[in-house]
């Protein structure tokens, strides 16, 4: 192409791309878009002159012995790769690169290499972690996986709810509902309870000044106080360590609202000096973020009292000046990613828009990435309060269905087995679709063996495993590739080729669903390749080859499955 389009090669490569798999089969391999290609083709230039021109373009090009056929398609011109060249070159590529297969790609040659901190699940201590937080941990996780495979360097930051004066409640009720013993042994669920009880009490005039007497003995960092909180506080980290490692999940800094007390303080002055702080009648103060100046879009950043409210937390800690610039001296970050749910949009313009006026260019490298809400999540016991009732119902209904079926083998560790197929499956049906997305969550679709679930991920990747054990591993060295030119087997070759097509994708718009909609077909792709094309009782070479094949699509299958945040099983 090069040659007759008389461009450098590496101007064509991002022109060029891998042809998805179809069910008419018989696909080429890869495609040339011609209009990106003719420099001068405006908006204008019609789709039949762009057939045309593709015919040209492919009639004045000539195979050779990579390329084995060459035509023209609506505005492509479609390259199919000498077979068994295609088959050595992709088995040899996952076999050579690894876990590193798709990210050494030359799409991402051109992409610095960065340092990203991203902000999720952010709970509230002593109240209920709710679904959101669930959907902001897996999200944040996926994000921060990613770029961590991309090369970049990334610190995970958990941002707790733990100061307000919901602590001066809690301080008070754990004098009068407290338990010692309970607060050891169940941190999380105790402050809960705790908190359920003091709020019913809290409509009494005298609980409320004792409330505030509390926190207001916090803000003067009265030490009895002070040491009451920290331990409510370390108490409840060291269980949400626990619980987010079942989950997989695991962060680099807890950092909280309690840290930027006084740096809250800074950024009010630091707006006043710089005349943004306005004062209304009631005296709380705002921002105008109104392009005209008419206070048509204002953010209130303090109460009429004089106390922060959250967005000057925001402002200070999460994103930005006294915390981002805390962060920024801390971290020197190139890009800063908050995961929470949409109705926080609106929360994070204003956020940005507050440090540009604040004269903070890097506001502009701050992202917000939203999701939307899941409804109709619910365990046997009723409402979700905790992490840990999620898991442990997903772990429990996933044991019952291995149990009662037939096709499951008898597996080492099936508790640990059943988590880690249940979360697969919670974040599979999580992801399927954009993450802005509104959906109704059944625990009956997400746990379906059948189907584009985490469930069938899971039992492709456990068959493929055990396809390896029974026969012995495959060696790449001795594979006689022409042994793999049946329809089946190039399908799945081709489908191998794409894979850093869709890492690209997911690595520009942070969506998760390429990479599963990619990971779903190649199971279903793997799954009839495995029915067509037996190992067992195949001649040597042939059987050699094929399980060279399966091993390179479990190996795509669980590399694609770890940045998602799944663990792949073996056994199940």
């Amino acid at each position: 192409l090069s040659k007759v389009l008389d461009l450098p090669p590496e101007n064509l490569i991002k022109f060029i791309s891998a042809v998805p798999v179809s069910k008419k089969r018989h696909v080429a391999d890869f495609q040339l878009s011609v209009a990106s290609v003719i420099e001068n083709s405006s908006g204008d230039c019609l789709a039949q002159d762009l057939h045309l021109q593709a015919q040209q373009l492919a009639e004045r090009l000539k195979c050779d012995s990579v390329v084995s056929a060459i035509s023209a398609g609506p505005g492509t011109v479609n390259f199919t790769i000498n077979r068994e060249l295609l088959a050595k070159t992709v088995l040899q590529q996952v076999w050579k690169d690894g876990s590193e297969y798709g990210v050494k790609s030359e799409l991402f040659s051109a992409v610095p290499r960065q340092k990203a901190v991203v902000e999720f699940s952010s709970p509230n201590i002593a109240k209920k972690f709710h679904i959101g937080h669930l959907r902001s941990t897996i999200v944040g996780n996926f994000i921060a996986n990613l770029k961590v495979a991309l090369g970049h360097e990334v610190v995970r930051i958990n941002y707790l709810g733990d100061w307000g004066m919901q602590f001066g409640l809690l301080g008070v009720g754990f004098q009068s509902f407290g338990s010692k013993e309970k607060l050891k042994s169940s941190p999380l669920q105790h402050l809960f309870e705790v908190y359920v009880q003091i709020n019913k009490a809290a409509e009494d005039e005298n609980t409320k000044k004792l409330a505030k007497d509390f926190f207001r003995k916090l803000e003067e960092h009265d030490e009895q106080a002070l040491s009451i909180w920290q331990q409510f506080r370390d108490l409840s980290i060291e269980e949400y360590i626990r619980i987010y490692k079942r989950l997989g999940v695991h962060f680099d800094e807890y950092s909280g609202e309690s840290f930027y007390q006084e740096k809250a303080q800074e950024v009010l002055k630091m707006l006043e000096d710089k005349g943004l702080l306005q004062k209304t009648i009631k005296g709380t103060g705002i921002v105008d973020l109104s392009e005209k100046k008419d206070l048509s879009t204002v953010s209130t950043v303090m109460r009429s009292d004089g106390t922060s409210l959250y967005i000057t937390r925001q402002v200070s800690p999460s994103v930005l000046p006294a915390t981002a610039i805390d962060r920024m001296n801390k971290h020197s970050w190139d890009t800063m990613i908050y995961v929470t749910d949409k109705s926080q949009s609106n929360h994070f313009q204003h956020l940005f828009q507050i440090l540009k006026l604040m004269g903070y260019d890097w506001a502009e490298r701050c992202q917000h990435v939203s999701f939307g809400l899941v409804q109709g999540m619910k365990t046997r016991r009723g409402e979700v309060i905790f992490l840990e009732d999620v898991l442990n119902e997903v772990r429990s209904r996933m044991l019952q269905n291995m149990t009662s079926t037939k096709t499951t083998k008898e597996t080492q560790d099936p508790v640990e087995t059943a988590e880690k197929v249940g979360l697969a499956a919670l974040i599979i049906q999580d992801f399927r679709g954009l993450l802005s997305s509104d959906y109704q969550f059944s625990w009956e679709r997400a746990l379906q063996s059948r189907g584009d679930t985490g469930v069938f991920l899971q039992y492709t990747h456990a068959r493929l495993h055990s396809l390896e054990q029974m026969h012995g591993n495959a060696e790449l060295t001795d594979v006689n590739v022409s042994c793999l030119q049946e329809s089946d087997a190039i399908s799945v070759l081709q489908h191998l080729l794409r894979y850093d097509e869709v890492l690209y994708r997911s690595s520009q718009d942070l969506q998760p669903k390429h990479i599963v909609s990619y990971l779903l077909t190649l199971s279903h792709l793997a799954a009839v390749a495995h029915k067509t094309l037996p190992v067992k009782g195949s001649a040597p070479a042939v059987a050699q080859a094929r399980l060279c094949l399966f091993h390179a699509a479990r190996s795509v299958l669980a590399n694609g499955m770890k940045l998602l945040g799944i663990t792949p099983v073996t056994q199940m």
